[in-house]
């Protein structure tokens, strides 16, 4: 099949990008059925995001506040913010109450 270049709008920044015939080989010879709708900025923005997740999707990673544990006194860190009042405990230390319960 002959591959001709394509101009793109990229749905992300709407930049108009060339879809090379050489890319469009490379597509077929991958079995990639659709044509790209980032350009190439894009896509590697779209890719460090991913690779900066938590592994799950595009899920960001949590912040984390930084605690001391209420039981033990051990530096930690929790995804939740604390209120004041109320306990925070390491894991170890949390673990050890849930299983006494």
């Amino acid at each position: 099949m002959v591959y001709e270049d394509k101009s793109i709008q990229c749905v992300d920044c709407g930049a108009v990008f060339v879809f090379s015939a050489d890319e469009q080989a490379l597509f077929a010879t991958k079995g990639y059925q659709n044509e790209p709708k980032r350009c190439v900025a894009c896509r590697q923005a779209r890719k460090s995001r991913r690779d900066a997740s938590d592994g799950f999707g595009y899920r960001p990673l949590r912040q984390m506040y930084p605690v001391v544990c209420a039981q033990c006194g051990k530096e930690t860190e929790v995804p939740f913010e604390p209120r004041q009042g109320r306990p925070v405990y390491c894991s170890e230390c949390y673990n050890s109450l849930r299983t006494n319960r």
